[in-house]
């Protein structure tokens, strides 16, 4: 893929009356897998919804694979899932998938395609309800790959799993983006940093970092991420 996954500049958001995103600017290149991280509140949620087209901009833009965001074209390019799960607990993992996939207007192949990328294949016919959490999050993913997106936005994806779903899971992301898919990866867990390649760390609306976890810890001298963070957190206040 010829160019850049994504690309913002000088985005502002405002949500509500009240701005959530303040100038931010960052480029994505294709192929990567980029954490999202800072804490609860740091505007995580709405970048990535303004990334899959789901926010109105205040001012700035953002390009989606050489787009504008919310462009009709990437509807198959960029696949989705949000923090909340956006599957039915009384259908099955076969019909959860089968349901979006008609939806969209993709074949019963893709389906089978999906389900076995995440590795649900002996849970096709479990009710979601009956699944674990690392189970149910790899229904709402393979909903999200419906259609071999180049671009995966994937909002707190582990949120609440045992460390040991959670490395599975991460298995799974780096699968992908050695395939080539682009993930941007939110998360508030400051040790998940360390399976990105590259990071875009948030605070209260504005970006205080953008650079691989190697230059981000060599800036700050420091020998983790959340040290780092707290660096740049307090570097910033005596800027302010």
């Amino acid at each position: 893929m010829d160019g850049l996954a994504v690309e913002a500049r000088h985005l502002s958001i405002v949500r509500d009356k009240l701005r959530t995103l303040y100038n931010v600017s960052f480029q994505v290149q294709p192929g990567t897998i980029v954490g999202l991280i800072g804490p609860s509140g740091s505007g995580k949620t709405t970048l990535m919804r303004t990334i899959v087209g789901l926010q109105t901009i205040a001012d700035g833009s953002v390009d989606v694979l050489g787009l504008p965001a919310g462009s009709s074209a990437l509807r198959d390019r960029v696949g989705y899932m949000a923090q909340t799960p956006s599957v039915y607990e009384d259908l099955s993992v076969r019909q959860n998938i089968a349901y979006f996939a008609g939806i969209l207007g993709y074949p019963r192949s893709e389906v089978d395609r999906v389900i076995h990328e995440v590795d649900l294949a002996k849970q096709t016919t479990q009710r979601v309800e009956a699944l674990s959490g690392g189970q149910r999050a790899r229904v709402s993913l393979a909903i999200a790959l419906l259609g071999r997106p180049a671009l995966l936005v994937l909002d707190e994806p582990t949120v609440g799993l045992d460390p040991v779903l959670r490395q599975s899971l991460w298995g799974l992301f780096r699968q992908l983006g050695d395939s080539g898919v682009t993930l941007i990866v939110s998360s508030h867990v400051m040790d998940e940093a360390a399976r990105c390649d590259t990071l875009l760390l948030t605070r209260g609306g504005r970006l205080i970092a953008n650079d691989s976890v190697s230059n981000i810890l060599a800036q700050t001298g420091t020998g983790d991420v959340e040290s780092a963070f707290l660096q740049l957190v307090e570097k910033g206040k005596r800027h302010v």
